[in-house]
């Protein structure tokens, strides 16, 4: 449906491990668009979560099938080694499931805007007015308007959301609202990088210290001025940031989490 590529190739022959990316919620593979072209020293694995994408027909299995999916395409696209691991929003959340079941697969980890920590009722009530309102082409663009995503970003976000179905939506946020971080994630030891967008939701930045206490090595940081999907709204930062990231760095722009 979307034309975006699952695996992206490396075009130079360094060695580096291959990198996994997982998109977000109301979005597929393509959300990543801004950051391939930047990654051309490494193969790019952006798979289509099950039930949105191309895979839009497929229905929501729970967040630990879906972590066991995304090794298993891994796998399937010749990837047997290691990877670092990139996840934002409904991606980030998965990222964490396939932190605590394959620990050993992961060779570092770029979490962004995943919410952790069990929302207030004021967010499960927005939630719910989201269900009511799936189909109506005006919420999409509202929602990417308060994302802080870019004018000739906003069309694309409204298409897919569209797409996805409601039955999706409901049991992917039963999933995610229920909050909570996997004790199983203290298995994994290696690198780890947690970040909210200095304006997301609270629910998000809260989230933050929630993963640091059952993985202590986690650096939390915000991401200045960003909002949720900063992937797009900045994407010069949220490339500079990863790609410091994979060669070992954490950006000092990034700002103390409080």
């Amino acid at each position: 449906m979307t034309g975006f590529p699952e695996v992206h190739h490396a075009r130079t022959a360094a060695a580096h491990p291959p990198l996994v990316m997982l998109h977000g919620g109301n979005a597929a593979n393509w959300m990543w668009e801004p950051q391939v072209p930047a990654l051309t020293d490494r193969t790019v694995l952006t798979p289509d979560l099950p039930g949105f994408g191309e895979r839009v027909h497929e229905d929501w299995p729970g967040l630990d099938a879906v972590a066991d999916d995304v090794v298993d395409r891994v796998r399937a696209c010749g990837v047997d080694g290691p990877f670092d691991l990139v996840g934002l929003s409904l991606g980030a959340v998965t990222a964490v499931r396939v932190l605590a079941r394959h620990p050993g697969r992961v060779r570092s980890a770029f979490l962004t805007g995943a919410p952790l920590a069990r929302p207030g009722a004021a967010v499960r009530l927005i939630a719910r007015l989201q269900l009511v309102f799936w189909r109506a082409p005006w919420f999409w663009r509202a929602l990417a308007t308060s994302f802080g995503l870019p004018a000739d970003a906003r069309e694309r976000y409204v298409a897919h959301g569209l797409s996805v179905r409601r039955e999706t939506a409901s049991a992917m946020f039963a999933d995610v609202y229920a909050g909570g971080v996997p004790v199983e994630l203290g298995h994994y030891t290696g690198p780890l990088l947690a970040v909210a967008g200095e304006k997301e939701d609270p629910v998000v930045r809260r989230s933050l210290a929630t993963l640091a206490r059952i993985a202590p090595q986690a650096q939390v940081r915000l991401a200045p001025g960003m909002h949720h999907v900063w992937n797009v709204e900045d994407p010069v930062l949220f490339n500079d940031v990863l790609r410091a990231w994979l060669d070992g760095a954490t950006d000092p722009r990034l700002l103390p989490a409080r």
